[in-house]
Order: C-alpha cells, then sequence, then structure tokens
C-alpha cells in the first residue's frame, strides 16, 4: 500500500521481514544493490544491513527526487533516520530520454506493464543517461554519525531494491520524474510524432582531407601527456560478499585475496614506472603452480585461502610457513635452497671448501659435517646451505626442522653469524 503526494513524494508503509528469500529478483533490484556493494567500503556493514533488512527493522520508506529516507531500528533498538542520495536528472537529460523512448514503441509498452526493460537502459546510456546507478553513485547519511555506508544506509537500500521489483517507476521518481508525468510526457511526445510530417533525409557528403596532405600530416604526433599523480596506495578491489551465490568452483574469498595483491603489484609497478620511467621487460622464470601458492601465501591471506594453498604447495600447514618464510628472504632462489639438495663437486666444491677455510682462523673454525651442498655445524643448531649462485644460506633448526634463518651472504662466516644470532634469538 502506497501513498502519493502530488506525484513527488512516494510513502511505502514497511515491509515484512525478508527471512530466507532475497531481496531482488529482477534485473534492475540486483543492479541497484550492486551499486551498493561496491560503493560501500566495509563489507560488514552490508551484512549488518541485510540483517536489519531481514529483520523487518526499516520502518515506512519515503522516495522523493534524489533521496530515499526511512528510519531504521538497530539491533540496539535505537532508531537513526537513514537517508541515500542519488543524483537527478537534469531537464535536457530528461528531453534526450524521453524522445529516445517514444522513438521505441516497446520501451513504451514495457514501463507500462511496469517492466524495465535491459535495452530501454542500455539505448538511454548510448544518449549519455545513466538510469541505474553506478559505482559509488549511493551517498549515504545517517544519524549515527557514519561518514560512510551503515548498517542503517545499507538496511535502507536492500528495502528499496525489493520496492523497485514491484514497481520501476519507484526508480524514476528518484532520478527526478513521477509516474503521472513521466507517462503524460511519453503521451504528449508520443501524439506530437504521429502527428508531425515525416522529415525528409539529408544528403551527407563527407568531407574528403587530399591523400598527400594526410601522409604529410602523419610524422606530427600530438605531445604526450603529463604523467598521472602516484596514489597514497592501492586501490580497494570491491566486496564480493553479496546476496548472490557463487558460480560452481568460484571461491569469493580467494577472489578477493587475489584481487587485493594485484591492486598492491600493479600500485607498485606504476611507481617503478613514475620514479624510473618505462623499464624495458625482463624475462621472469615462470613459477610452477606449487611455487606459486608459495608466492601467494606470502600475501598474508585469509586463512581458508591459506588452507588451500598450503594442498596447492604440497607442504602442509608448518611446511607452508617454512616456505613462506623463505620466499621472503629471498624468492624463488630461497625456495630453491630450501627444497633442493645437490652434489657439490668439481671446482664448485674446490671453491667452497676455499671459501670455509679462510672464512676463520684455524682455531676459531667451527666444525662443520658436510652432507651435499649443506654443512652442519657440530653441535649447534645452525646449518650453512651453498645456493647453485655460490651464495651460502643460513638455516636454524626448529622443533626438529630446519628452517631459513636470514638472507644470503657470500662470505660463509657472515651467513653462520645471522644463523647463530637469529637462533639465540629464537632460545630467548
Amino acid at each position: 500500500m502506497t501513498r502519493h503526494d502530488g506525484d513527488v513524494e512516494r510513502t511505502f508503509e514497511a515491509l515484512p521481514p525478508a527471512h530466507g528469500r532475497g531481496f531482488a529478483q529482477t534485473w534492475w533490484g540486483q543492479a541497484w544493490l550492486k551499486a551498493l556493494e561496491e560503493t560501500a567500503l566495509d563489507s560488514k556493514q552490508l551484512k549488518a544491513g541485510r540483517r536489519l533488512a531481514r529483520a523487518g527493522a526499516v520502518g515506512a520508506v519515503s522516495v522523493r527526487p534524489g533521496r530515499i529516507t526511512a528510519v531504521v531500528q538497530g539491533r540496539d533498538r535505537t532508531a537513526h533516520r537513514a537517508d541515500v542520495l542519488l543524483e537527478e536528472l537534469s531537464a535536457q537529460q530528461w528531453d534526450r530520454f524521453l524522445d529516445m523512448t517514444v522513438e521505441r514503441a516497446g520501451h513504451v509498452a514495457a514501463l507500462l506493464d511496469r517492466e524495465m526493460p535491459p535495452h530501454l537502459v542500455e539505448d538511454a546510456a548510448t544518449t549519455g543517461i545513466e538510469l541505474l546507478p553506478g559505482m559509488g553513485d549511493l551517498e549515504p547519511e545517517c544519524g549515527c554519525g557514519a561518514w560512510d555506508h551503515c548498517g542503517h544506509t545499507a538496511a535502507l537500500c536492500y528495502q528499496l531494491a525489493r520496492l523497485l521489483d514491484q514497481d520501476p517507476f519507484v526508480l524514476f521518481l528518484l532520478r527526478g520524474r513521477g509516474e503521472s508525468a513521466l507517462l503524460e510526457d511519453l503521451q504528449t511526445r508520443s501524439a506530437a510524432a504521429s502527428a508531425g510530417p515525416c522529415p525528409q533525409p539529408v544528403a551527407y557528403e563527407p568531407e574528403g582531407v587530399d591523400a598527400a596532405e594526410a601522409y604529410a600530416m602523419g610524422d606530427i604526433l600530438p605531445p604526450l601527456p603529463d604523467l598521472p599523480e602516484l596514489s597514497a596506495g592501492p586501490g580497494m578491489p570491491p566486496s564480493l560478499d553479496t546476496e548472490s551465490p557463487p558460480a560452481p568452483g568460484v571461491d569469493p574469498a580467494a577472489l578477493e585475496f587475489l584481487a587485493a595483491r594485484t591492486a598492491v603489484e600493479a600500485h607498485r609497478l606504476l611507481a617503478d614506472a613514475l620514479q624510473g620511467g618505462p623499464e624495458p621487460h625482463a624475462e621472469c622464470e615462470e613459477l610452477t603452480p606449487a611455487q606459486d601458492a608459495v608466492r601467494l601465501a606470502a600475501g598474508s591471506p585469509p586463512a581458508e585461502v591459506t588452507e588451500r594453498l598450503a594442498d596447492g604447495s604440497g607442504r602442509g600447514g608448518q611446511g607452508l610457513a617454512t616456505a613462506v618464510r623463505a620466499w621472503e628472504l629471498g624468492g624463488l632462489a630461497a625456495l630453491a635452497v630450501l627444497d633442493e639438495e645437490w652434489t657439490v663437486e668439481g671446482e664448485t666444491l674446490a671453491r667452497a671448501r676455499g671459501a670455509l677455510e679462510s672464512a676463520w682462523d684455524e682455531d676459531e673454525r667451527p666444525a662443520l659435517r658436510a652432507e651435499h651442498n649443506r654443512w652442519t655445524v657440530v653441535g649447534v643448531p645452525c646449518q650453512l646451505r651453498l645456493g647453485r649462485d655460490g651464495r651460502w644460506w643460513p638455516y636454524r633448526e626448529e622443533a626438529g626442522r630446519w628452517v631459513p634463518a636470514a638472507g644470503p651472504a657470500q662470505d660463509p662466516a657472515t651467513a653462520l653469524a645471522s644463523a647463530r644470532f637469529t637462533s639465540e634469538e629464537a632460545q630467548r
């Protein structure tokens, strides 16, 4: 039941709780919710809003040009006035929209049936008119003092999606034109279009350009635009915690994590480009799925994503933590030293022995037990591992496992000192 106030404002009575059902069944109602979920910075507030709307905490909803309003009762029973603002269409935009609509009889018929055909929205967009809100278009105002979407404004938006399902003219009123005025304008323009004379086609003769002149101008290029300013940090990807269930095999938490990591990497690459100019593309060694799982795990993903990465790496939880430590110290080279056990021989062995003998005085040289590319200090939970690039990597023993202690060094004495220091720190 609705009450009309001169076709300028419509007030909808409070809807009953929405237990066990989605808030939007039509595609335009879902588009409204998508704009909300892409605008809100805090997914927790969206969840709170859904709970409030489902519980019937949203009072009567008032819709008028540019604004929707309702009193929303929070979980603590405190009532707050919540408003959500959406920019109205200008008079010129309404003229273009109405002219476009009357040219297509199917659009008018669909509106009379209270349907929002997708082609209507697409045709409007080609004339520069966005009927449905996009990301950032829904501006919240709430008596609770929140500067972004809070549970109260989110609940109001979820409730309005149910109203839009029932009547798309609610969206037109929010954009600045009530139902009666809109239908009257469409009828007037339709009648004028039917009575008017058919316009005569106008011949169009494109102006040509001399071929030699066009070819000569090919080398005259406009100046490049100024480089953009670097933002303070990477952007925040949209939340995927929506009412729509994910497609089979799609993990929203994993996608959110990958999007966030991609934003961080893109920001880093942009910073490098702006500071030093574009660098030639370097060929990077392709990672195996197990190695890439370690790289992703180094980005501190959510617990449920970490569990999947542990399975994908084939290492288990504790093994993945050790591999992440190695990756943070030296990337793919450190990961190879962690995993590979290879025989040192020939000239490489001679250089390794020479480095070990010259690193300490004879009376200070630790007793080392060699096995392949690993030299373990006798009686001390420290180890040196030789990488294929000739660098020494310090390791220490923790709970019966060898873990990387620090980054590599060219000098084995320096590397062993790092292993001993971190081992003493761990014991403390």
